[in-house]
């Protein structure tokens, strides 16, 4: 009985022992992290900023005269040129109202002109003839005035430009100032978009004196337009509700793809030479800063806050805060404490940057 319970003790302390074994091996193997060192290299960054697109020149016509409309030359959609004739209100009255100016210019002429001829016989007065003078020419006003309104029952392009949609249809009804189409002149766009205080400060800094912003289109469809825009306006003054200020980009439009009220983005793309790079699973932020665990020669894990300059797809650029030569945690940064000492397998930069799929753990 006694050679029986010493053997199940020794079986009970055996297993015993080989468990805390298991656990301190796990342990140990648990207690190795990875770090590595940040990369330097030079790189593009590019952002996306959400963009409006405008004609370089789009504006509304509108009825100037009073009448019925008598014809439409034009179709929605259609490309004018300057001096078209779009449509015409009913001009009879106009037309009748500058034959009527007419006649009164030729009877203030005849009269000025009896009264000229005595005035130089001297038979009249010379203010008579200054009085005849100025019925004359306001007679001559009325009628420049009464030619002026019948023309403006042509309705024709000012630019050259493709006709929007026709608010009127032939009978209808116009009254004087009614919006009769739009017109827009799509040979160049202005395509708006509004940038941040801080990259509008980088991208300031960076420009070099007198040389304008280049960027780049990309249209609804993914697909980028073929033709480089470039920065001729920027907004005087800061939105202080977004913090944004406004940009305004020209694009050339040869093939007239680009329409008045399209939507896109506008990516522009800034160098950066010996960028040092660092993937973003090494980072961790508290109170809106970003930090690096640095490991010290003796293995001691140390915060390090750090500046990000521009951001790309699983990596941070840095600006400050740690150099090519430290060796930062790359895994477990959750696992660890300030003045921590760890036990750590170096991992090689590239190697690291070219799995940055896998996110921060």
């Amino acid at each position: 009985m006694v050679k029986k319970i010493f053997l199940y003790a020794s079986l009970c302390f055996l297993t015993l022992a080989v468990s805390c074994q298991s656990e301190k091996k796990e342990k140990k193997e648990e207690a190795v992290f990875n770090s590595t060192s940040p990369i330097v290299e030079d790189t593009t960054v590019t952002k996306d900023y959400v963009a409006q697109i405008r004609s370089i020149n789009h504006i509304e016509l509108r009825s100037q005269e009073k009448g019925y409309i008598e014809k439409i030359f034009v179709d929605e959609g259609q490309f004018v040129k300057q001096g078209q004739l779009l449509l015409k209100i009913q001009s009879n009255l106009y037309q009748s109202d500058v034959n009527r100016a007419n006649a009164e210019v030729e009877v203030a002429a005849i009269e000025y002109q009896n009264t000229k001829n005595l005035s130089d016989k001297d038979i009249v007065a010379p203010q008579e003839t200054a009085v005849a003078k100025a019925r004359y020419n306001k007679a001559r006003a009325e009628l420049a005035a009464m030619h002026t309104h019948l023309g403006f029952t042509e309705i024709r392009a000012p630019f050259s430009g493709i006709v929007g949609k026709l608010h009127v249809r032939k009978g209808s009804l116009v009254d004087d100032g009614e919006l009769i189409t739009e017109l827009s002149d799509n040979s160049k766009m202005w395509v708006y978009f509004n940038v941040p205080e801080a990259e509008y400060l980088n991208q300031m800094q960076d420009q070099q004196a007198g040389k304008k912003l280049h960027v780049s289109l990309r249209m609804a469809n993914g697909v980028f337009f073929d033709q480089e825009g470039i920065v001729e306006t920027i907004e005087s003054d800061f939105n202080n509700e977004t913090g944004n200020i406004a940009y305004r980009a020209t694009f050339a439009n040869p093939k007239s793809l680009l329409r008045y009220g399209q939507t896109g983005n506008i990516v522009i793309t800034s160098p950066y030479k010996n960028a040092l790079m660092i993937p973003q699973k090494a980072t961790f932020e508290e109170l809106e800063k970003k930090y690096v665990y640095v490991i010290t020669k003796d293995h001691v894990v140390k915060a390090r806050e750090i500046k990000i300059a521009a951001e790309l797809p699983h990596i941070y650029i840095v600006a400050e805060g740690i150099t090519k030569e430290d060796h930062i945690l790359l895994n477990g940064l959750r696992m660890v404490q300030e003045n921590q000492k760890i036990a750590v397998k170096f991992q090689d930069p590239k190697k690291v940057m070219s799995n940055l799929d896998l996110y921060a753990e």
